[in-house]
């Protein structure tokens, strides 16, 4: 897309997260409520769409509901990446606010995003008029200098490690969210070295706490919300739930519970399918499949062969020995 792209009406919801916002730092005239619905555009972008380019006007201030907005210049062949903004922030070409100058930077999308939008022309207008406004655009632009020269200093000054903590101290969680090359290319540093500086951080952050609690604390969860009965459940979905990085997660599962992934998630399926078979009443109720797919098996394939390997005996062997009273 390009700086043509239409915008649309923005959603009276939508607008409401932003005065919402707004509120927190200072109160908002019931006046200047109206002209934020009157006002206020949005935007839908895909990943790599271009908002601004270096060199163009900016015309509008933007909020970003959701997804992620990078910045970056060209100098001397040069991609040098300032900054990545994420949902609930404000963002726009500070230099060349209110179109007063040519942006000195490119804004891309680095996920599917969705932005509000201001005309600067609508902001003038609002600052002859609102004393609100103004002090609220203040705060803001106030915030947005700090946080450009913590940014700065960081980047100037911290070696890569320094750089990588600073990084996931004010962007928790998005470390995982966000590509590495984007986040590498902000922390001025090769991909490589961003994965390796992770790796070693998420092994410091396991000694930090206990081995064994953390194996506590996923024993509990696997029997309180048995999220192994889910067709959908998957190494990220799991290590989100129990607050853990997938690294770290199978890093766990393999040290502690030697077993991989798919294992570990089809021996608690096969458990609570042993304990269902014990009672002659639910054998006579269901199928041995029934059950299986009541676990999240996605197939009677799946299921046997997962059976067999953790069991050491079919599922119907496994049956005929329960029914005949013998101990397994």
């Amino acid at each position: 897309m390009n700086s043509t792209e239409p915008y649309s009406v923005a959603a009276r919801e939508d607008i409401d997260t932003i005065i919402s916002l707004l509120n927190t730092i200072y109160p908002l005239s019931d006046a200047l409520k109206q002209a934020f619905y009157k006002h206020i555009v949005t935007l839908q972008l895909s990943p790599n769409d271009v908002l601004v380019k270096q060199g163009e006007i900016c015309r509008y201030m933007y909020f970003i509901k959701s997804g992620a907005i990078t910045a970056y210049s060209i100098h001397n062949r040069k991609k040098i990446t300032t900054y990545i903004s994420v949902e609930n922030e404000f963002v726009s070409s500070i230099n060349g606010l209110h179109g007063a100058a040519p942006a000195m930077e490119t804004m891309v999308a680095v996920e599917p995003t969705t932005l509000l939008a201001m005309h600067n022309d609508v902001m003038q207008e609002l600052f002859q008029v609102h004393f609100d406004f103004n002090y609220l655009f203040r705060v803001m632009v106030e915030k947005y200098y700090r946080d450009a020269q913590e940014r700065s200093h960081i980047i100037r000054i911290g070696n890569a490690t320094e750089r990588y903590a600073y990084f996931t101290n004010t962007k928790p969680g998005y470390i995982e969210r966000l590509p590495a090359d984007c986040v590498a290319a902000f922390l001025d540093m090769k991909p490589a070295t961003l994965l390796r500086i992770k790796k070693q951080a998420e092994a410091a952050a396991l000694h930090k706490t206990s081995a064994d609690d953390l194996c506590r604390q996923i024993d509990a969860y696997m029997q309180q919300q048995k999220p192994y009965t889910s067709k959908n459940i998957s190494l990220p979905v799991l290590a989100t739930a129990l607050g853990l990085t997938t690294h770290e997660l199978s890093v766990l599962l393999n040290s502690h519970y030697h077993l991989n992934f798919t294992d570990f998630i089809n021996t608690h399926r096969i458990r609570h399918i042993q304990a269902q078979m014990a009672s002659a009443d639910n054998l006579k109720s269901y199928t041995i499949e029934a059950l299986a797919s009541e676990v999240g098996f996605a197939s009677r394939s799946a299921f046997y062969n997962a059976f067999k390997k953790l069991a050491g005996t079919s599922p119907l062997q496994y049956a005929q020995t329960i029914a005949a009273g013998s101990p397994v």
